[in-house]
């Protein structure tokens, strides 16, 4: 590897990252994850979009590298290239220097008073920001990191040396459902979707909430607060905005989206909405695509889903809004039942939703699905959703 190259890394998680991370990093070159989960054709539209220098795959168990004959180097001063497509769809190439990788990690650090000495387990993904900032505290915190293959609670639950992770919120749920003992952990972070209120309670005072995305260099508000020299305003229409040391350069090979994505004066556009109180604490609601406007109501999809979750009868559940020729839009929920023989009706939902949630706001479509479409990290698709596209009635 040389200075300024890009190394396109396809390998599985596991401990040969702690020993790949470094040697990149320390030959000045820039990496970028292919998460080993997608399909050959998606693998290969992302190379495409890509052009690494140098790819690294996994041959018979072991790292196998090779030179490409049609790569571009890496942006001066790039370390860390993130591929992004959001719940959207579109693929997007986020670029980090650096200086915003060490600074995302460092400010993290002083923020939950974590040293050199301090274990951390990672079980997300490593194609994706939140478990590449896991591997690199490794190597700019010199920390000890556990890599898990894959996310399995009961291999979680044996970790016993580990004090501080990161999880999205259905692995911080489903460690919950499987009785896992969290007290040992001085900090759990979890991001990547809204933290349903019943489960935070339930994780108890290690758990963190953090807001960020991909382009922030992943959390960099805590539990509604700013990191330090991290800067939140709300633009228009209450648009959450974004500002210091962490953010991406921009995207790789395409500078209009770079250009979309800040504002005129150097703000990252989040695109999600939210309010700040009067403690300056940042309350996110959703995204702005994601509002239902139902008879001139807004309703917030994850107000609906908090609401509906606990329902005993509910593994899983999505909202969205669905065309509705009376009220423009109807507030539609699909349900993942517990026992899809005696799966919950609409009735039932509207009934348990309503002692938390104005009955406006309640579900008015029920639609019964054996899985969710989400992305890597968590989030719903809900462009994805069965029928989230229809015309109205």
């Amino acid at each position: 590897m040389r200075e300024r190259d890009l190394v396109a890394v396809a390998r599985a998680p596991g401990p040969d990252w702690l020993d790949l991370v470094p040697q990149i990093w320390a030959a000045g070159a820039a990496f970028i994850p292919i998460d080993p989960r997608l399909s050959a054709p998606q693998a290969e539209a992302l190379l495409r979009l890509a052009r690494p220098t140098v790819a690294i795959t996994e041959v018979d168990g072991h790292a196998a590298g090779r030179r490409m004959d049609d790569g571009v180097p890496a942006d001066d001063g790039v370390a860390l290239v993130v591929h992004t497509s959001g719940t959207g769809g579109v693929s997007k190439l986020a670029q980090f220097e650096r200086a915003a990788v060490a600074a995302a990690v460092t400010i993290s650090a002083d923020a939950l008073a974590a040293t050199s000495e301090d274990r951390w387990l990672c079980c997300l993904p490593l194609a994706h920001i939140g478990g590449l900032l896991v591997a690199l505290r490794g190597v700019l915190l010199g920390a000890p990191v556990t890599i898990h293959t894959r996310f399995d609670p009961s291999a979680f639950m044996r970790e016993k040396r580990s004090v501080f992770t990161s999880l999205v919120p259905t692995m911080l749920r489903r460690l919950l459902d499987a009785g896992a003992d969290l007290a040992a952990y001085r900090a759990i972070l979890v991001g990547g979707d809204k933290l349903p209120p019943a489960d935070r309670e339930r994780g108890g005072p290690a758990v963190v909430q953090t807001y960020g995305l991909t382009e922030s260099c992943g959390g960099i508000v805590y539990d509604g607060r700013a990191l330090p020299s991290v800067e939140i305003r709300l633009g228009a229409a209450s648009a959450i905005e974004l500002r210091g040391p962490t953010l991406m350069r921009g995207y790789r090979s395409d500078p209009q989206a770079t250009a979309t994505a800040f504002t005129s004066d150097g703000w990252l556009r989040t695109g999600d909405i939210g309010e700040i109180d009067q403690n300056g604490r940042l309350r996110v609601e959703g995204r702005a695509d994601d509002l239902i406007i139902s008879g001139g109501e807004k309703v917030w999809p994850g107000e609906v889903e908090s609401a509906v979750r606990t329902h005993p009868k509910v593994l899983d559940v999505a909202a969205a809004g669905r065309p509705d020729a009376e009220w423009g839009q109807r507030v539609t929920v699909w349900v993942v039942p517990v026992d899809p023989r005696d799966p919950p009706t609409l009735e039932e939902l509207r009934a348990f939703s309503a002692e938390t949630l104005a009955r406006h706001r309640g579900p008015r479509e029920l639609v019964l699905v054996e899985t969710l479409p989400r992305t890597a990290s968590g989030k719903v698709r809900r462009a994805e959703l069965p029928g989230a596209r229809t015309d109205p009635e």
